[in-house]
């Protein structure tokens, strides 16, 4: 999919508006989740595509943008990764925040697009990374991970990489009870982040975010 068609599926599926934690970030979001999934499917299994993820702020990346928002020194000056960025909304909020370089990284070309037109529209710089970087040296002081955990496949594949990140990094795993998230790490915060029943079996979900502990 070229970036062009990329971008005009977003618009054409999306409408401008913010997350309920996070309201000073301007993202695209869907405004009718049961319309834009069925039409994604449609348009995606053609493709081999993911789901639209990228069109709705998960309760991982509000309580991780939220954080940083709130504790800028966090990232302050820092290079930060948003790995499996969504829409983009950790990585807004890491710029916003001071960040020396931010980078977003997703498999997806839709929430590639999706991540520009959020962070154009925020007038933000951020480094889209197209691809999985699983593996790669750690070349980020800050690494954030919002909700990564809910299936067992991609836990496996992530976690080894990301414990060995944590050796020179810190990376904060945002997790609202998923199953396969990893028990241990340093808790930072926990956040009661609202949520919509089409997309969750809660109103609500409380985010416990953590520091990963290195490992191999």
């Amino acid at each position: 999919m070229t970036a062009p068609a990329a971008a005009a599926f977003v618009a054409a599926h999306t409408a401008l508006g913010a997350s309920r934690l996070v309201p000073e970030i301007r993202l695209y979001l869907a405004c009718e989740i049961t319309p834009l999934w069925q039409a994604s499917e449609a348009f995606l299994q053609q493709r081999d595509m993911a789901p639209p993820f990228w069109a709705f702020a998960w309760p991982g990346s509000e309580a991780l943008a939220r954080h940083v928002a709130d504790h800028p020194a966090l990232v302050r000056g820092l290079r930060v990764l948003d790995f499996a960025s969504g829409c983009g909304l950790a990585a807004l909020a890491a710029v916003r925040a001071g960040a020396a370089a931010v980078d977003a990284a997703e498999i997806d070309p839709l929430a590639a697009a999706a991540i520009s037109m959020n962070a154009a529209e925020n007038g933000l710089a951020v480094n889209v990374l197209l691809g999985d970087i699983v593996g790669a040296d750690c070349r980020w002081d800050v690494i954030l991970c919002g909700d990564v955990c809910y299936e067992a496949p991609m836990t496996r594949h992530i976690l080894p990489w990301l414990r060995r990140c944590a050796a020179g990094a810190l990376v904060i795993i945002a997790d609202p009870g998923r199953r396969y998230a990893p028990r241990e790490g340093v808790a930072l915060a926990c956040y009661a982040v609202p949520t919509s029943l089409e997309l969750e079996d809660s109103s609500a979900r409380e985010v416990r975010l953590f520091g990963l502990s290195a490992g191999k």
